[in-house]
């Protein structure tokens, strides 16, 4: 991955954190993290994977998440003074809920 693209994802992901906590409403005690963001080479596509805190609300936040991306887009847009800009996706990060299924069999052992 060459270092344009590093650069690029970090720059997102800080962009998209300050998107998330001004222009999204979601329920009280709901936690999103962005666990990691990948952009294609030709800086066309960034797909945005998106941890949950409960996970059994992920769900709605991945509705949620893309019902407003083109608010998300929109102000991403504003804020990236570049071309192409890239078209976001948001996918679950189900990392965590991994590692907790883990922890329980190893507990159970």
């Amino acid at each position: 991955m060459s270092e344009r693209i590093v650069k690029l994802n970090k720059l997102i992901k800080q962009h998209l954190g300050e998107i998330f906590q001004r222009e999204l409403s979601l329920k009280p005690g709901l936690f999103l993290t962005i666990a990691k963001v990948d952009t294609t080479p030709d800086i066309r596509y960034t797909r945005v994977s998106i941890s949950v805190f409960p996970y059994k609300e992920s769900d709605y936040a991945l509705k949620t998440l893309n019902k407003e991306i083109y608010t998300i887009q929109g102000a991403l847009n504003k804020k990236l003074a570049m071309r192409p800009l890239p078209r976001i996706e948001f996918i679950l990060d189900s990392t965590e809920e991994e590692a907790d299924k883990i922890e329980k069999i190893l507990k159970e052992v």
